[in-house]
């Protein structure tokens, strides 16, 4: 059960860190969904911890239009951070952080295009929301990557320092 509770308070954590300033997209939301994938071996409660972290988050920082999307990119960081497994390399770690970061570009801007109106309906105006949104990935992109690196990081160390860490 200690194990369990470290990693539920982590992705809770994680997702109040939202809460503080930071760079546009710079957050630790991808990160959380990655972590809770690799670590949380129930499926549910894999997908239910960091959609509810981020719920919670939302309450305090308010809805958007695109929150379903925002809400189908984390599970599809979950999905990415199952394949890691609860012993995952720094590598993987890296390319699951980078993959998160192209899912939740592609997924958001697509929702962007499709719900608003800020683009025409067309292929052009989904090219320009997306050529729009680059600026904005290397925040998510590096968000994922420092925020993965910390919470797995900091993970593995802490299994190592506290025996009732380490997976059963």
């Amino acid at each position: 059960m200690t194990r369990l509770n470290a990693i539920l308070a982590a992705i809770l954590i994680a997702a109040l860190l939202r809460l503080l300033p930071h760079p546009p997209n710079f957050t630790p939301i991808g990160a959380m969904a990655l972590f809770a994938g690799a670590h949380l071996g129930r499926r549910w409660l894999a997908f239910a911890a960091p959609l509810a972290a981020l719920l919670v988050s939302d309450l305090l920082l308010g809805f958007h239009s695109t929150m379903v999307y925002v809400y189908a990119a984390t599970a599809g960081a979950v999905l990415i951070g199952s394949v890691l497994g609860a012993r995952p390399s720094a590598v993987g770690v890296g390319l699951a952080s980078v993959s998160s970061a192209v899912l939740f570009f592609a997924v958001t801007n697509f929702g962007v295009w499709l719900s608003g109106g800020l683009y025409p309906r067309d292929l052009g105006g989904l090219a320009a929301c997306f050529v729009a949104a680059i600026p904005f990935f290397q925040y998510s992109l590096a968000g994922d990557l420092v925020f993965s690196a910390l919470l797995f990081g900091g993970f593995a160390l802490a299994e190592r320092q506290v025996p009732a860490l380490r997976p059963a």
